[in-house]
């Protein structure tokens, strides 16, 4: 198990970070474009709030907040573009892969039914359901700049959102009780009935053109990346089983 959860990441963890260099990595590039623009502008405006309209002085205060919190320390290291910068997101590409094949294979066994690639990809198309497609309904992909909820509440209704929908998809496959149907349909559902959470105002620097190639590359990349790692834990699960 766990030669197949390690070979089946990398693999997949590779795949991801190229797809990315061609489809997400130009839009996030330009997305922080448009957000050092913006902090740029912000910093040489002059202190004007009081001639503002109150609609104006209201998001006005939300991108400051928004700013605030998502500004960087002068002094903070990060990563140089190119090089050294996709090196470090093969990195976390590789490491959040084979997590999720830890949790594939993990379902896989307690399921106690055979495996190949074939299978695999269904297994794969599940986590894309619970991983990216059921949270995304709520929070979209989001490019840099964008206005947000606060980091913790996105994260709680994130993680309760996505172990809901992999419950709700247990009981759809592995039960055959009619209370079992009712229950799967109530814990699809009830992430969205109480809804993610949302800022105050809605926006951000980039386009909004922008921001929805970034969520249609981001769900191409990640369907690719968990068909991807559904077929490989598949295939290596069972041959190394």
């Amino acid at each position: 198990m766990a030669s197949a959860v390690v070979v089946a990441g990398a693999l997949s963890g590779v795949l991801l970070s190229g797809v990315q260099q061609f489809q997400v990595e130009k839009l996030i590039l330009q997305a922080e474009q448009y957000e050092k623009a913006a902090e740029e502008g912000a910093s040489a405006a002059p202190q004007a709030a009081h001639e503002h309209e109150h609609d104006q002085a209201h998001e006005h205060a939300a991108a400051s907040a928004h700013a605030h919190e998502h500004s960087h320390d002068a002094d903070a290291w990060e990563p140089a573009d190119g090089a050294e910068r996709t090196g470090y997101t093969v990195l976390a590409n590789v490491s959040m892969a084979v997590g999720f094949a830890l949790l594939l294979v993990a379902a896989i066994t307690l399921s106690g039914r055979q495996v190949s690639w074939r299978s695999g990809l269904l297994w794969g198309l599940a986590g894309y359901g619970v991983f990216f497609v059921a949270p995304s309904l709520g929070l979209p992909p989001e490019v840099p700049g964008t206005l947000a909820a606060p980091l913790q509440a996105r994260q709680f209704w994130w993680v309760m959102t996505a172990v809901m929908t992999a419950a709700s998809l247990g009981l759809f496959v592995f039960t055959r009780a009619w209370w079992c149907k009712l229950l799967a349909v109530a814990l699809l559902v009830v992430p969205h009935l109480v809804g993610a959470p949302q800022p105050e105002v809605h926006g951000g620097v980039a386009p909004e053109e922008l921001a929805h190639a970034f969520i249609r590359a981001t769900a191409l990349a990640n369907a690719v990346f968990w068909l991807a790692l559904g077929g490989l834990t598949g295939f290596f699960y069972r041959r190394f089983g």
